[in-house]
């Protein structure tokens, strides 16, 4: 049994990953956004309101590209800036009602199709999955996890 994976197996599982997620954003019925948008959106919702500095480490962006993301959020009525408490000369992002409610559908339509494609796998195959989700999980974020 090999101990190492090659770069062609985790190039692989990039692949099939990046399918899976594009599979499910494309055939859920909701509203469109770009994967950096998405991903904002996801990092306030988990994670509460934040100055860009620090959407752009954890949505794995330039600072410059986040910036451009939250206005588009912004324009869209998804997220609003507001005066940080802390520091009155630096502004936070905050997720609007709209914005949650639309990270909220995004996640359920995907998570509802997903769920049914897996219900045609196997059961041996769904196992597989379940007791691969927290590797995954571990994979996505590794500072997480120290």
């Amino acid at each position: 049994m090999p101990t190492t994976v090659t770069n062609h197996e985790a190039l692989q599982l990039v692949v099939a990953v990046h399918r899976l997620v594009r599979s499910l954003r494309q055939a859920a019925p909701a509203r469109r956004l770009q994967p950096t948008q998405l991903l904002v959106l996801s990092e306030l919702s988990a994670h509460g309101p934040m100055r860009i500095g620090e959407i752009a480490v954890r949505a794995l962006c330039s600072q410059p590209t986040a910036t451009t993301v939250v206005t588009s959020l912004e324009s869209t009525g998804l997220v609003r800036r507001e005066p940080d408490a802390a520091d009155g000369r630096a502004t936070i992002v905050v997720l609007t009602e709209v914005g949650r409610e639309t990270i909220l559908s995004l996640a359920h339509g995907e998570a509802e199709l997903l769920s049914e494609r897996m219900s045609e796998l196997s059961s041996e195959d769904r196992e597989h999955l379940r007791s691969a989700m927290p590797i995954l999980r571990h994979l996505a974020d590794p500072q997480e996890n120290k």
